[in-house]
């Protein structure tokens, strides 16, 4: 029998594989309708950093205990330590650059003064804890204080074309289209944030301006005070595909 052999190694690369695999299901979990969210969201929060540091702790002793006895499997050891290591590099990064606060508020749009309405989609909406209707000119404040580059399309398409095209950058986009108009050149959609799945209700409408037309889009998380700068991404993302 080999004295140099150890489990020890295999243990900790099988136990840091598990707790990568509990992590990715606890926020991917929505996408396959084991849970809500905000779920999802919760447990990452409350679980992600003390897992990774236990797998990181008890990996980096593994290492030094096989190391010292002359046994193999440290390479294992170290591959479950980056593993750890990697459940906590998002808290390691806040630490090095704290994240830039976004306000508390959800309801983003180009037009603040007369901000479009949602006539499909109203507040049975599944999961809906927040309100459509807007916040007023509180928000509209913090919104162009935060936000300044969040601002209508002003297109030289006509009317027309400019919805069609509104229309195809949403659906490339991944929005699930609720409901569209083509007379009134509106449409009606809701965006699910890539990770965790949270739902956002967006409305785009667009008007003539002479032979040319403008875009207005708003966007509303359905949780949530804040939203941590995601509808005005959104937005901007769909401003950003509309130029192309």
């Amino acid at each position: 029998m080999n004295s140099n052999k150890s489990r020890i190694g295999t243990i900790l690369l099988l136990l840091a594989v598990v707790a990568l695999l509990a992590i990715a299901v606890m926020m991917c979990g929505a996408r396959f309708g084991l849970w809500e969210p905000v779920v999802g969201f919760g447990m990452v929060r409350t679980y992600m950093n003390p897992i990774g540091y236990a797998v990181t702790g008890l990996s980096i002793l593994g290492f030094i205990y096989l190391v010292v006895c002359g046994k193999e499997g440290v390479l294992k050891a170290i591959i479950a330590s980056f593993i750890g290591l990697g459940l906590l590099t998002p808290m390691i990064l806040s630490f090095v650059n704290p994240p830039v606060h976004a306000p508390a508020i959800h309801d983003i749009t180009t037009n603040t003064t007369n901000p479009p309405l949602f006539l499909v989609l109203d507040e049975t909406r599944p999961g809906a804890r927040n309100t459509l209707e807007y916040g007023g000119p509180d928000i509209a404040a913090q919104q162009k204080k935060t936000y300044p580059d969040v601002a209508p399309i002003q297109s030289k398409l006509a009317a027309s074309d400019a919805f069609t095209e509104a229309l195809r950058v949403g659906q490339a986009m991944g929005w699930e289209i609720v409901a569209q108009d083509k007379e009134a050149l509106r449409f009606e959609a809701t965006a699910r944030t890539p990770v965790y799945q949270f739902a956002d209700d967006v409305v785009v409408v667009v008007t003539a301006e002479g032979a040319a037309s403008r875009v207005d889009i708003r966007s509303v998380s359905r949780i949530g005070r804040g939203d941590r700068g995601a509808n005005a991404a959104r937005i901007m993302d769909f401003i950003g595909r509309f130029a192309k």
